[in-house]
């Protein structure tokens, strides 16, 4: 059976939808402790929400929050054409804050520029950000702030507030999505060593030249993580990229062999995956400052 879904297309819509009231066209702040909706559907919202659950009831493991994580509210970012559904039981959480803006909204304006930034409207809902105490009182007050200048009579400076605001609140989500990084320190090692093992199986099967590195959205699956909450959580624990990191693996290794001296600096190139013994050559200097055969009469 195909699950119905509530496919809401715009804020005004919203506003219907879910007992809001509406006082801008392209803006809304919902209270999320009216909502009927039928927990046989999921909601597809045709704009940017931004959702702060307070649900008491709800522990939110199905929004990833586990025991090392803060747990005085969560926050789920969702961009255009996301479909959402908080658990078996309910569409939306039974308590909270839902802020709906879309995407017009924003033109001409400094976020707009720059909004693809904000990685985490692309994490998966099991990615959510959990709150401590002091993050949720930051959260709501920018979240107050936005409703406050949302109730002010439309003029030429709404659209400018109204985006000012919305791009504080998602400054402080971007640090406190850090933070959250910082808290699963642990966890995080656990993801980063099942990488190295996916990234050192494809190094070790000396099938690099036909095959190359797993693509970075099937690394990412690899771990159960979307591509762009992996892509952060990578460069957070390491300060590269996949590219990067893979490539620092693949130098790791052509260390290795070198010392080892049963293999010609060609037979690793090859071995490795680069193009010619020629890229190896450079690529190796440029990241040592060394060539291969220096670098291997300096260890033996």
């Amino acid at each position: 059976m195909t699950e119905e879904i509530l496919d809401i297309k715009t804020v005004n819509e919203c506003n219907r939808c879910l007992g809001g009231s509406p006082v801008h066209p392209q803006a809304a702040m919902i209270r999320l402790d009216n909502p009927e909706l039928s927990v046989e559907s999921s909601v597809k919202f045709e704009f940017y929400a931004i959702m702060l659950i307070e649900d008491s009831k709800c522990d939110c493991r199905c929004c990833g929050r586990r025991h090392y994580d803060f747990s005085d509210a969560t926050m789920v970012f969702l961009k255009p054409g996301e479909i959402f559904r908080m658990d078996t039981e309910n569409t939306l959480p039974r308590r909270g804050r839902l802020l709906a803006f879309h995407p017009d909204l924003l033109c001409t304006t400094a976020l707009d520029r720059h909004m693809s930034d904000y990685t985490f409207f692309s994490y998966r809902k099991e990615e959510a950000l959990h709150l401590s105490t002091k993050e949720k009182e930051i959260a709501m007050k920018y979240l107050e702030d936005i409703d406050e200048e949302l109730h002010h009579d439309i003029d030429t400076h709404s659209r400018t507030l109204v985006s000012r605001l919305i791009e504080l609140l998602l400054d402080y989500c971007s640090r406190f999505y850090e933070r959250q990084f910082i808290t699963r320190e642990d966890k995080n090692r656990v993801i980063i060593g099942k990488v190295d093992e996916i990234i050192g199986r494809s190094i070790s099967s000396g099938r690099l030249a036909e095959t190359g590195f797993p693509p970075e959205e099937a690394c990412a699956a690899s771990v159960n993580l979307s591509p762009a909450y992996f892509s952060d959580l990578l460069r957070f624990e390491t300060g590269k990229t996949y590219r990067e990191y893979c490539a620092l693996k693949q130098l790791s290794a052509a260390k290795k062999l070198l010392t080892e001296g049963e293999m010609t600096p060609t037979e690793i190139a090859f071995r490795l995956g680069y193009e010619s013994v020629r890229q190896f050559s450079f690529i190796f200097r440029k990241l040592t400052g060394r060539l291969p055969s220096e670098y291997r009469c300096s260890r033996n």
